[in-house]
């Protein structure tokens, strides 16, 4: 190999210092690019639009809540899930059978 001058990197290291430096600067866009991506995807605004107040059946309590356009639902620990239409009235019960 040839002598090379002090303070300065061989033929090699440059291209590898140019590499590096290319990949840091692709790594500072993609990341840029990234949380571009969730600030304009995430919904602004969107709120869920939970009930005031649930009325359960006496001596029950929730154990899981989920909901859907027009109705909600709750699990009990009785092993029911009762479902609401949005202004409260209930829809309908299902019992959750136990495991065979």
């Amino acid at each position: 190999m040839g002598e090379v001058p002090e303070g300065e990197l061989p033929g090699s290291l440059k291209l590898l210092k140019g590499l590096v430096t290319v990949l840091t600067a692709v790594m500072i866009v993609g990341f840029i690019v990234l949380i571009a991506v969730f600030v304009t995807r995430f919904p602004r605004g969107a709120t869920v639009s939970l009930p005031e107040q649930i009325t359960l059946p006496d001596r029950t309590r929730a154990t899981a809540y989920t909901q859907g356009p027009d109705w909600y639902a709750v699990v009990t620990d009785d092993q029911q899930i009762l479902i609401f239409n949005r202004d409260g009235s209930l829809r309908q019960q299902i019992a959750i059978l136990p495991a065979q």
